[in-house]
């Protein structure tokens, strides 16, 4: 039987239904370039079909959406939508609306994604870790790009770890729950995406917090014009009635850092759900997986445990039920390909690395430009550069992106 549904959803409400299993066929009406390079994934594989409009233009020869939608309809590759409802998505979600209206006027139970891809990409989406007096941990997620920042929060007062590239959110979660942010922090500075961190700083009169080593860029060699205070291995940022002490564990980059407080550890971009991080940011492939050998070894020595709290994902499927990226580092330690490599010899796991190096984006020589201040871009400017989900993980298996 086929459901109907309603004429738009918005990019919140997509989630919530990729979370939740619903089936449904997604028609993408972007270019094939486009969704080839990325397109929206769930927490299964989604039925997809890639029709660009501009092409049923071209084999309809008419202007009026319902002629074009009927020869999607009688293309063998539109049989799917059918007998299930249709997500139609495209870059604004302008195109989108003009085709689900369309298959709405032919009994195609239809709706367009409010914003296309453009809003999906800037979805913020937030989930609670742990709330207690002592200890608030509040995850907050960019699930197109597979980006995961963290608000730590103790008695009111709070920090806020590897911020996204918009300000607003936080401003509103920090407002929403009352807290007072006393640090912004970077574990690293990002290649994959734009950091609000020294904004959101500026925002709210607080320092902004680095590792020294990650105040150089690798290629360029050139210094950050950012301000920053340094952050520094054994270091304690008090919070309220706890505190993040500081690791710096080298390898992704020379100043990378992760975050204790009691049994969570905000790995950054060291451990991820079914991966970890890549060690060729700057260049140096072989020579910083040796580094990151000795700094994963280092984080099993924190115990089984732990709960790892990752600077990425994969992909949905990797989200527990209430849809936050978390799991034990014991039970990583069984699973995730990376974690596995770095149990055995050095030798062996420079092996690993080198092995699976995924390809390098050249636009994250220029992200990481931006974030030190090295580089200025618009807000169109950063939108091209963050374009799809970020590959700061290794290849194989579990390891899309990061």
């Amino acid at each position: 039987m086929i459901r109907t549904v309603d004429a738009e959803w918005s990019p919140e409400e997509l989630l919530r239904r990729l979370l939740a299993r619903e089936r449904f066929v997604l028609l993408d009406v972007r270019a094939r370039a486009k969704f080839a390079s990325w397109r929206i994934e769930g927490r299964d594989p989604l039925e997809q079909i890639n029709m660009p409009y501009s092409e049923l233009l071209q084999r309809s020869g008419s202007d009026r959406p319902v002629d074009n939608a009927r020869i999607l309809l009688d293309d063998p590759a539109g049989e799917p939508l059918r007998d299930a409802a249709v997500l139609v998505v495209c870059d604004q979600g302008r195109t989108s609306a003009i085709v689900s209206g369309a298959l709405s006027e032919l009994g195609v139970p239809a709706a367009s994604l409010a914003g296309g891809m453009e809003a999906w990409a800037a979805l913020i989406s937030m989930r609670e870790i742990v709330r207690g007096d002592g200890l608030t941990i509040l995850q907050v997620s960019r699930p197109a790009r597979g980006c995961l920042s963290h608000v730590v929060a103790s008695r009111g007062i709070a920090a806020i770890v590897d911020p996204l590239r918009d300000v607003e959110p936080y401003l509103e979660l920090l407002a929403a729950e009352r807290l007072q942010a006393r640090w912004v922090i970077d574990s690293h500075a990002h290649a994959d995406h734009v950091s609000s961190g020294t904004k959101l700083a500026a925002a709210l009169g607080v320092p902004y917090l680095l590792h020294p080593y990650d105040a150089i860029h690798p290629m360029d060699l050139l210094p950050a014009t950012i301000g920053y205070e340094p952050l520094r291995d054994g270091q304690s940022i008090p919070l309220g009635a706890t505190a993040l002490e500081v690791l710096h564990v080298p390898g992704h980059t020379l100043g990378n850092l992760a975050f204790r407080s009691g049994d969570h550890l905000l790995a950054g971009d060291t451990i991820f759900m079914s991966s970890i991080s890549r060690p060729d940011l700057g260049g140096k492939g072989e020579a910083w997986a040796a580094l990151h050998w000795r700094s994963l070894r280092r984080l099993f020595e924190l115990g089984d445990d732990t709960i790892v709290l990752p600077g990425h994902f994969s992909g949905l499927a990797e989200a527990g039920e209430d849809g936050a990226f978390r799991a034990t580092l014991g039970a990583m330690r069984r699973s995730n390909a990376g974690l596995i490599a770095a149990q055995k010899s050095e030798r062996e796991f420079v092996a690993y690395i080198l092995a699976n190096l995924p390809e390098l984006p050249a636009r994250y020589i220029d992200i990481k430009r931006v974030n030190l201040g090295l580089k200025q871009a618009d807000l169109d400017a950063v939108a091209e550069l963050e374009t799809g989900k970020n590959v700061c993980a290794m290849a194989g298996a579990g390891a899309q992106t990061g």
